[in-house]
């Protein structure tokens, strides 16, 4: 089993900036790509990026590319995403999630672990 704990959402205006923490605990070793999706209201949960432990793959969304950046920390177990001059359609739910493979990174379904989510909401 793989934990994970995701922080760092809050309440922002339109062009600020907020870093979001996913720490992952437990049987860590068995996943291999660490992704951020996000869901609003009435939507299905969306890919936002991913990055791989080996560091090979940083993918990125078409609605969050050059805005936000994904890193990790593998001593520390630790993903987080940067993300910069946000806007009012980024408001949702951002979850994490870990997976095993990085084949269909994009979907849902690839990731068999997920946080709780933090709420992220920006008003213009």
């Amino acid at each position: 089993q793989v934990q994970l704990v995701e922080s760092g959402g809050g309440s922002v205006q339109a062009g600020d900036s907020l870093t979001l923490s996913c720490i992952a605990s437990g049987r860590t070793m068995s996943t291999y790509i660490m992704g951020w999706f996000r869901q609003a209201p009435g939507k299905e949960r969306e890919f936002v990026a991913a990055i791989t432990w080996s560091g090979r793959d940083e993918l990125y969304g078409d609605s969050v590319k050059g805005r936000f950046t994904i890193t990790k920390d593998n001593g520390k177990g630790t993903v987080w995403l940067q993300m910069n001059n946000l806007k009012p359609e980024d408001t949702a739910v951002y979850y994490c999630g870990a997976g095993a493979s990085a084949t269909y990174y994009a979907r849902p379904a690839t990731y068999t672990y997920w946080g709780q989510g933090t709420q992220v909401t920006v008003s213009s």
